[in-house]
């Protein structure tokens, strides 16, 4: 009897913390636009297509801790006779754990703590069990976020007839939903767990329900056990990775810049991508499995057509990294498993307007002949594998399932568990104002929270009203896109805004301000300038004036852009999300004597921060007090800093100089190449 419950349990912790108060101007941590590459011309990859500058208009979740404590979260579990499925809908409607229960074995990476690190384009992200990232390139935008969350049933029998299995109308179905911001987009997931099935069934949808298209990005992340035999097993011949002069395609499983079999993953010693491009006329499926030949697969109809392989490998920097992203006597250690929409994660696909995709993956345990699964012969390989997939799922009745299902997706679920983020609301409530279409009339997008107020206000108003300059501003909103054409809600607040800003409440320094943010996220920075400085003629506030601050940067005016960004800090003492904008302008600008000063004159409890402490790490060592830095580094068995980015080596460029220094100093000889910093400042990824 299949099962739909929800279950409340303790997970060890750490504290997400506030979001930040600043627009994200700063932090470009999704595609720049830039890559490069040597590939042919029948490839046909949107290479760069869709890329955006910043997270604008999402807040940064960057102020969280690495300190576990007990919390308690509500579980949405799907269970039949072969599988439990449990979902996180708190972050992102994470498939946190797949439960084969015939070998009593996880298929997925169940991490055993909720933990914070720095890699997702709002910053925090956790690892483990699936991610679904919709809207663009990185860890999406919802991933430590609660979406909706409801409940439904399939709503008619339907026959697998094939396996001879019957789904019952009265089957369960978790469905989890959000209005995603920068591509103006809806995207839905209804999960289901029939009986007699032996896979975990997600049925998808995106909504562009815009009158122009947009770009659209899909990957499905599977974290998996890291096994010391283990091997993925893909329908490819080709992959598209990195290598000299950009993106290239090398051959599956050897190749000349791989002379080793990548798909037996423990080969690499470095993190590295591997985007397989799929023969067409085998299924879409990817799985890891053990030396014994069980594991995960991954299957989906025809429209989810990428597929990809992600490592840490076996270098000591990918060691912490999988250490650092988990806890409790866990070193884990895994890899992932992705299927998306375009062949690699260097693209988005161009998404017609008032257009639906829709595409059904199923999850389950597959269990090979080793012999051959994990033989030289990786055609043998691949076969035994399609033919115990299709024991499992056969392709056929995966597709009829996709349209059988589709009056189910359009039915409203009757039980709303979870109210999201409130902006999917406050669209609809934009739309019914403009006399245009509800973005998904059959989904319950609730109410509009305290984050939307100010902005339903300008709707009804054409003002945002008084606000006091200390107070954080709790929201912004996009007016579009710099690098593709505007959606009709940016032009709409847009106009909202300048006419809040020219004519309604002209002398409003907040109403300036959020025009001028509006402005300079479109880069029309003349324009900016010009109504954050009014901003700040009206009444001096440090948001105003960290933008400016930010346009100054833009503009390569360093030292003028970090005088600026400490001076907001110093409007806004206790706000950390200045006072980290300040310390990091200053190191950018070389101003190490500035950020011991400053960090100096900080409260204690902000002082003691391990990020402050990172700063004046760094300040101290490059002005000599190498001692001074040596011990704070150390201090307490080491500094540990809560959101170190992917790919960021500062604390371990930190340690080195350290120790050159006290080389230097002490007359004896060190060689970077061969001296290996401690663990626990090691996060060197190649």
């Amino acid at each position: 009897m299949t099962t739909l419950e929800f279950v409340k349990k303790l997970m060890p912790s750490a504290d997400l913390g506030e979001e930040s108060s600043l627009p994200p101007f700063s932090d470009f941590s999704t595609a720049d636009g830039k890559s490069g590459s040597r590939l042919d011309e029948d490839d046909e990859l949107f290479i760069n297509f869709g890329s955006v500058p910043s997270s604008f208009p999402y807040r940064m979740q960057d102020n969280y801790t690495r300190e576990l404590e007990e919390r308690e979260y509500e579980f949405a579990v799907l269970e039949n006779e072969y599988l439990r499925a449990e979902f996180l809908p708190d972050f992102g409607g994470k498939l946190w754990s797949l439960v084969d229960k015939k070998t009593g074995r996880d298929l997925l990476f169940a991490n055993p703590v909720v933990r914070p690190c720095n890699l997702a384009v709002r910053n925090a992200w956790t690892s483990g069990g699936v991610e679904w990232n919709c809207g663009y390139l990185g860890h999406h935008p919802h991933t430590c976020s609660r979406l909706y969350t409801a409940v439904t049933t399939l709503g008619a029998d339907i026959t697998n007839e094939t396996q001879g299995i019957t789904y019952k109308a009265d089957t369960p179905v978790l469905r989890m939903y959000e209005y995603e911001r920068v591509r103006g987009a809806v995207y839905q997931m209804d999960f289901f767990l029939p009986d007699g099935s032996p896979v975990l069934l997600c049925r998808m949808r995106i909504v562009n329900p815009n009158p122009t298209p947009v770009p659209m990005y899909w990957w499905s992340n599977m974290a998996v056990p890291e096994y010391k035999e283990g091997r993925v097993i893909v329908p490819a011949e080709e992959t598209y990775t990195y290598g000299s002069g950009g993106i290239v395609k090398i051959d599956v499983p050897v190749s000349e810049q791989y002379p080793f079999d990548i798909t037996r993953y423990v080969n690499l010693n470095h993190a590295v991508d591997f985007f397989f491009k799929l023969r067409d006329d085998r299924r879409r499926y990817e799985a890891s499995i053990d030396e014994g030949g069980f594991g995960l697969i991954q299957c989906s109809t025809r429209r989810l057509k990428g597929r990809k392989l992600f490592t840490w490998g076996q270098g000591q920097g990918g060691d912490r990294w999988q250490e650092y992203l988990s806890g409790r006597g866990c070193d884990g250690r895994y890899i992932e498993i992705q299927a998306g929409l375009a062949w690699s994660q260097f693209e988005s696909l161009p998404m017609p307007a008032r257009t639906a995709w829709e595409w059904v993956e199923a999850y389950g345990a597959l269990s090979t002949n080793p012999a051959v699964s994990l033989g030289d012969d990786w055609a043998a390989a691949r076969a035994e594998t399609e033919e115990k997939l299709e024991a499992l799922i056969p392709e056929a009745e995966l597709e009829k399932l996709l349209a059988a299902t589709k009056p189910m997706a359009l039915t409203p679920a009757p039980t709303l568990r979870h109210c999201g983020s409130g902006w999917g609301a406050l669209e609809n409530l934009r739309r019914e104002k403009a006399g245009e279409a509800n973005i998904s009339p059959h989904l319950d997008f609730g109410e509009i929270g305290e984050e939307q107020e100010q902005w339903k206000t300008l709707l009804e108003t054409d003002t945002f009203g008084s606000r006091c300059p200390k107070t954080a501003p709790e929201s912004y909103i996009s007016a579009g896109n710099p690098l593709y054409p505007a959606q009709a809600s940016g032009d709409f607040w847009l106009a909202k805004a300048e006419k809040a800003a020219r004519v309604t409440e002209e002398y409003n320094w907040y109403s300036r301000y959020q025009y001028g943010v509006m402005l300079l996220s479109l880069r029309r920075f003349s324009e900016a300038r010009a109504e954050l400085e009014r901003s700040m003629e009206l009444k001096a506030n440090p948001w105003a004036l960290y933008s400016l601050a930010r346009l100054a940067r833009f503009r390569g005016e360093s030292e003028r852009a970090s005088a600026m960004t400490v001076e907001a800090a110093a409007m806004a003492p206790n706000d950390i999300s200045l006072v980290k904008a300040a310390l990091q302008s200053m190191t950018d600008s070389k101003k190490y004597s500035s950020v011991t000063r400053f960090v100096s004159e900080l409260e204690p409890e902000m002082a003691s921060l391990p990020r402050i402490r990172l700063y004046l790490a760094n300040a101290l060592v490059k002005t000599g007090r190498v001692d001074e830095a040596d011990a704070l580094l150390h201090d307490g068995g080491g500094l540990v800093v809560a959101d170190i980015r992917e790919g960021e080596t500062s604390i371990t460029e930190i340690w080195y100089e350290i120790e050159e220094a006290k080389a230097k100093r002490d007359n004896r000889p060190f060689d970077r190449a061969t001296v290996k910093p401690p663990v626990i400042f090691d996060f060197r990824m190649h």
